[in-house]
This record gives structure tokens, sequence and C-alpha cells, in this order.
């Protein structure tokens, strides 16, 4: 059997990364357009790759981040993405490697957290990451929909072409996500290059953007239409690609307008976070079918930077021991000491209050669940009685996490 061994690519082995993931989805080759699309966001030198000969065998790749945590902070986060082994080279520790070498970069470049987005949630445990985040879908069965009184729509919706729309879109992204724990910043490279939508459905993408009574754009929702004309009746489809509102007003007047474009049977959105309103504007949940599915998943690569970087509830401490046996060297028992919501965090010598795994220490660590759930399913053991609601109190959130972007 050849030996395998592990780098970072150079700009010339982009395609060959490509078609090799591309290969690892059960693809045979990659769409040349949508190369070309990620090309211009691949950052080469954290792009790492198995080699076997000259044979790319397995990938991976991490973009570089900033992740909006609770208190608004951002913290410096490597986004893990672009994750495939050849079907014929699994189980041979390849993404092992890769993981390790990732996150040893993390840690160079003084990243305190990783995260990511699993095709299969099951493979990322083992590493370190815990689910932290799950999102909503919704299939709205229009002919079920009854809005609740006081839901009327304020302000007007413009429709705009693609490249009028994107700055406008950004400036309100940007606004949206001040205060959203996990929220992922983005730049006009993103903007650009296919962040929104993919090239090939821009054509039939519609922009819309809702300005307030004073003519202040203050939300955006991109969505297009598939059309069906079952036996001549018009059921038609409008699929919703990305919705983001700054105000309850503007959250309001966008679902009542995407709610009544004319000849629609349903309306679908995904990847709504779970404190999504729509739950509470309507008298007939059901009409909304919503589906919880998995989201973002994230893992502590220096628990007490990040600790320290996030806002907290009220003053208290805590001490918890921390396992990792993917990385040893980031284990260790952490005392956190938080005054009127703010956390400073360092390694101890005291005896823990709680132990628990580094997943755990993800999945708490935007506020999508809380330590007592996690004791409840045998995650954390509480040494110290009283510790798991003093965490829960401290570790409060009132936001939902919520990526809005999703790489």
């Amino acid at each position: 059997m050849t030996d395998l061994f592990f780098r970072a690519i150079v700009p010339d082995e982009v395609d060959d990364f490509f078609a090799s993931l591309a290969v690892a989805f059960s693809d045979p080759r990659p769409d040349p357009e949508e190369v070309e699309t990620d090309k211009k966001v691949v950052e080469v030198d954290r792009t790492f790759a198995a080699f076997e000969e000259d044979r790319i065998v397995g990938c991976a790749g991490v973009y570089t981040q900033q992740m909006v945590v609770p208190g608004g902070a951002r913290v410096p986060t490597a986004g893990v993405t672009m994750v495939g082994v050849l079907p014929t080279h699994r189980r041979r520790g390849i993404l092992r490697e890769l993981m390790g070498m990732m996150l040893d970069q993390a840690a160079a470049r003084g990243e305190s957290m990783a995260s990511l987005f699993a095709s299969q949630g099951a493979i990322y445990g083992r590493f370190g990451f815990g689910h932290a985040a799950h999102h909503l879908e919704f299939d709205i069965a229009l002919d079920r929909l009854v809005w609740a009184g006081g839901t009327e729509p304020s302000g007007r919706i413009v429709l705009y072409q693609r490249a009028e729309a994107l700055p406008i879109m950004r400036r309100i992204y940007d606004r949206a996500i001040e205060r959203r724990p996990a929220a992922l910043e983005v730049d006009d490279r993103w903007m650009d290059v296919g962040f929104w939508e993919s090239k090939k459905d821009d054509e039939r993408m519609f922009y819309a953007v809702h300005e307030d009574d004073a003519g202040t754009p203050d939300a955006f929702a991109m969505y297009g239409i598939k059309h069906e004309w079952p036996r001549g009746l018009p059921s038609s489809e409008a699929k919703v690609k990305r919705f983001v509102a700054t105000t309850p007003e503007s959250h309001v007047a966008l679902w009542r307008y995407l709610c009544s474009i004319d000849l629609m049977g349903h309306v679908k959105v995904d990847l709504r976070p779970v404190d999504e309103p729509l739950q509470w504007l309507v008298e007939e949940p059901r009409a909304l079918r919503p589906l919880l599915e998995d989201g973002l998943f994230l893992r502590p690569v220096d628990v007490a930077a990040a600790w320290s970087a996030r806002g907290y509830v009220g003053d208290g401490s805590l001490v918890v021991a921390v396992d990792d046996p993917f990385r040893p060297e980031a284990a260790g028992t952490f005392l956190l000491d938080v005054d009127d919501g703010v956390g400073t965090c360092a390694r101890t010598d005291r005896e823990p209050d709680l132990r628990c795994s580094a997943n755990v220490i993800g999945s708490t660590y935007v506020g999508g669940v809380t330590w007592t759930a996690l004791a409840g399913a045998g995650r954390v053991d509480e040494v110290t009685p009283g510790a798991l609601a003093r965490a829960d109190a401290l570790f409060r959130c009132d936001v939902a996490p919520w990526p809005v972007f999703y790489f």
C-alpha cells in the first residue's frame, strides 16, 4: 500500500483539489462554474490535502471567520469546510490527520473556536465538536395560513436587480448580526461570488428589500419561483433562499409580502433560527409545517480565550474540568470568573465544579443548549451541588444562536 503524505496545497493544485472533492461527494466531476466561484474565496494556505504519490485522495479546508458571541463581541473562528475522502481511501486515518492539521493551524493563528456544518453529524463528535444550534425549515401551506391580529404590514417592498441589491443587503446584514449569537461576518467578496445563490439560479432570483416609512432599507429576502400548474390550476412554490430582517416591523412586512405573491400554493424556507417569530405571527401554526434540523457544530481550540471573549449574565464563578482526547494539549481545568457579565478565564489547580468533554464546551458556547440539558443526557458530571444551575444562569442567552450565513 502506497504511503500517504499531507500538506497544504499550492495554487496550481486547486483544480485537482476540487476534482477530488467532487469524487468524495459522489460526483464524477465538479461543475466548472462552481469551481471558478469557489476559487475566489478559497484560502490556499488553509486548504489541506492527503496525497498518494501525486494524486489528492483526501480534502479539507478552513475559512477565516469572525463569529458573533453572546454579548456582541466577535471571536476569531476557523470555519472547517470542504471535507471529503475518496471512497477508495476510507478508514485510513486521513480525516483524523487533516483535522489535526487544521486545528493546529487555528491554534497557531489565535483562533479560539472552530465551526462547521456537518454532512453527517456523527462524523465530528470524535474530534471534539458539539452540536451548538438547531435551525428550522418551513413549508407554508398558504391555503391554511391565517395571520394573527396586529400583523398588518408597514413600509414598502422594492424589487431590485442583483447588482443594485447586493450593497443594500450587505448593510442590512451587518446590522442584523450585531446581537445574534453564532452569526458570521461576511465581506463583499462573499457577497459577490455566490454566498447568496448559485450563479445558475441568479437569472430566476428576485431580490426584495423592505423599506420603513422613512425609506430606510431594513430587511431583505431572496426568492425564486418554481412554477406548477396541475390541470391548469396555479399551485407554484416560492422558495426563499435568504431572509434577513433588522426590526419586528420589517420582519412582519416581509413575511406578509412573501406569502401574498400571486399564483403560489406554498412557500418554502429553510435555515431559520429556532426563535423565528413567524411561528407566533399566525393563528394556525400547523400551516407552517415546521421541521427541526441540526445546524452549527462548534469546538474549542482555546477554552480560556473563548470563555474570556463571550459575555455572561450577572456575577459568579465556575470551575470546569474539560477532557479533550483529540487535542490533549487543549484539555485542563478552567476557572471562569464573571463580574457584571464580563468573564475572565484561566487554567487552575482548583477542584472542578463540573466535568465534561470539549464537545460540551462547543455545544454550550453560544447559548443553544443548557448545561442542565446536557447533564440530563449524561454529557456533564456535576461535582459541586448547584453548579449546573449556576452555569445555566451565567451562560444564559435570550436570543437563539443562528449563523445567518451557512458556508
